[in-house]
This record gives structure tokens, sequence and C-alpha cells, in this order.
């Protein structure tokens, strides 16, 4: 049977306790290299999952393995660098969004990818859920029009995160048992870490779902943030100007109470109707002037996070079993510009381009 033999350059809370259990049950994968600091915490990673090579030097894993493929899952600064290096030699990449924290860099990893013939995949599992997919295929045939004007909005239960207090979490993968770690603060409370707040923690997420349903490019921002009892920011205020014309708004808010579930709301507007996607309250419409309207039923929790789809994914696209990329590269990148003007936007006061 081929494998993908895939490597991991970070291995934290998430890498360990989704992506790794759900690619260590597929007989098609072998996970052969791991790396990530700290000796004691390597080592239960390896234990844990059957890593042949587990070293705290990124370039050492890259020169040791013979790799297909690599999960990129550290902090987010550091994307950019683990990410182009893996590209480099070959290897396609899955990489945690923020994809980078800089649009010039994002936009050399596709360019990366591309040259080389290579996938770049960045997990946004609300790609992977059927609504929305069905939400893409309205919006390519083109069932609103011209897009004119979009809203994005997402909160998320984090404000003891990105405050840096920490929080627990339970186990999300169902596979792994008890999770190895908990979410380390640092990596998402240290502005120098983290490069910012819930606009790369979170609204990285819902950005990069707007862009990959819409095709939309931004063109200029102007953002407010704000950070009450934290260094980065919990708010994010954020109006877009697209280079097709369009406008919009995209906002998030880190601040849901802990009992809460995620919020996820995307609507554009066109010149042939709007569309309607709000994964909290699991809702898919499509409003139209010609009053050819449709919706899709959904379960109550239909709009739930998609964890496995992408592993699993970027699994298939190595071993040539589907040519189709849900999350690509591409996405990402438009969604790392936004991000990178919103945040030079804050600072400045005014409207920075993309």
């Amino acid at each position: 049977m081929k494998k993908a033999r895939i490597g991991f350059i970070g291995a934290g809370w998430w890498a360990t306790s989704n992506h790794m259990p759900v690619l260590a049950a597929r007989p098609d994968v072998e996970l052969v290299g791991v790396c990530r600091l700290g000796q004691a915490e390597l080592r239960q990673v390896q234990q844990r999952f059957g890593f042949k090579v587990a070293t705290e030097d990124y370039l050492e894993l890259l020169d040791r393995c013979e790799l297909d493929g690599v999960v990129v899952a550290s902090p987010h600064t550091l994307h950019f660098e683990h990410a182009s290096a893996a590209l480099n030699r070959g290897l396609h990449v899955m990489c945690e969004k923020p994809m980078a924290t800089r649009g010039a860099h994002a936009r050399e990893l596709v360019r990366l990818a591309g040259e080389k013939g290579l996938q770049l995949l960045v997990p946004y599992g609300w790609h992977y859920k059927a609504f929305t997919q069905q939400a893409k295929q309205w919006l390519d045939q083109g069932k609103v029009g011209q897009i004119e004007h979009v809203l994005c909005h997402m909160a998320s239960p984090l404000r003891g995160l990105l405050s840096g207090e920490g929080m627990k979490v339970v186990d999300v993968s169902g596979q792994s048992g008890a999770n190895l770690f908990d979410p380390d603060p640092n990596t998402w409370a240290d502005p120098q870490v983290a490069g910012g707040g819930y606009g790369h923690a979170q609204l990285s997420h819902a950005s990069g779902l707007m862009f990959w349903l819409s095709g939309l490019r931004a063109h200029t921002v102007y953002a407010n943030m704000s950070a009450p009892g934290a260094q980065v920011e919990l708010y994010d205020a954020c109006s877009v100007r697209f280079e097709n014309g369009a406008i919009g708004t995209v906002s998030g808010a880190g601040t849901v109470p802990t009992d809460q579930g995620f919020q996820l709301d995307i609507r554009a507007f066109g010149s042939e109707g709007m569309l309607l996607l709000d994964c909290e309250r699991a809702r898919l419409e499509l409003r139209r002037n010609d009053r050819q309207h449709q919706s899709v039923a959904l379960a109550p929790d239909a709009g739930g996070y998609e964890c496995s789809g992408p592993p699993n994914n970027f699994a298939d696209l190595i071993l040539g079993e589907t040519a189709i990329n849900w999350a690509p590269g591409e996405a990402a990148m438009r969604s790392v510009e936004l991000l990178d003007a919103a945040y030079r936007s804050a600072v400045s006061g005014k409207a920075e381009l993309v």
C-alpha cells in the first residue's frame, strides 16, 4: 500500500489533539518526523504517535526525513519560514491559519506552491461542510450576480486565551484520549509570538471562508481594534473595499461566554439577490430578485466545525485520491492580505492598501 509520508513542524494543542490523531488513524499515512521545542514534550508526542524522528530543529527534520508532505502548526509568526522551507524542498504543505502574518509572505507561499506544482492547504474546517460547499456552488454560478457588498462576522469564547490567562479544553478528536497539551497562552496572547490577536486567531477562519466563497480580493482596509485587559486585540471592526468595487465589513469578537458556541455569519449582496450563510444557527438561504429563492434544510448542529476534513483532504491530495483542495492557499492568501492591512490600519489610523 502506498503511504503518504508526513512530518510535523509544531506539535502543540491542536496538532496533537486533532491533526495527528486523524492522520494516525489512516493505514495509508505514515507519521515520519516531528519537530517542536521542549525535549520532554517532544518525547511525549513521539511516544504517543510513533514518530521515527523527533527533533527541536525543523531543518534537521526536513534534511533527515523522507517526506511527501509537512503539516506546519508552529506559532503564527513562524508559518512563513517553516512553510517556505518545506515548499522549497518539494513537499506539499498543510499550514495552519493564518498562513502567514504578512501579505507579501502569503503571496510568496502561493507562488512557490504553484511554481513547483505542490498542494498548499490551510485547514479551514468550515470549508468541508456540505452546505458551505453548496453556497460556493451558488456563488460560482452567479446566483447573486455581481457581488456588491459583503458582511463577515465571527465571535468566539477566547477571552481567557487571548488575555494570557489560558483555558482548559476538552478532547475534540474523539480518537486520542486526553489531550497531551492545553493551548499555550504565550502563542496566543504574546504579540511578538502571535503577531496579533483575534484577527489571526479566528478572523482568519471567517475571512478565509468569505474569500473562498466569493472570489473577492481586498484592495483597501480601514480598521479599529481594541484590547481590553489584553496585549492583543479582542475586537476587530474592519471596513473593506474590494478590487471589483464592492465594499464590506469584517468584524470579530473574542469574548463569547465560554458555555456558548462560535458565531460565523457571512452575507453576500449582489446585483441579482443575496446569499445568507450562518454557521451558528445552521442556515443557508439564497434570496433572488426574480423570487427564485432556494434554501437548504439543515439540522440544528449542522454548522459545527469540521475537524477531520482538512487533514484527510491533505492526505488524499498527496496520495492522488482527489484533485480537489477544499481550502486552497489562494483563499488563505487573501485573508492574510486583509488582516495585514487591518493591523497596519489600526496603528496608522487610516485606510491601508493591500
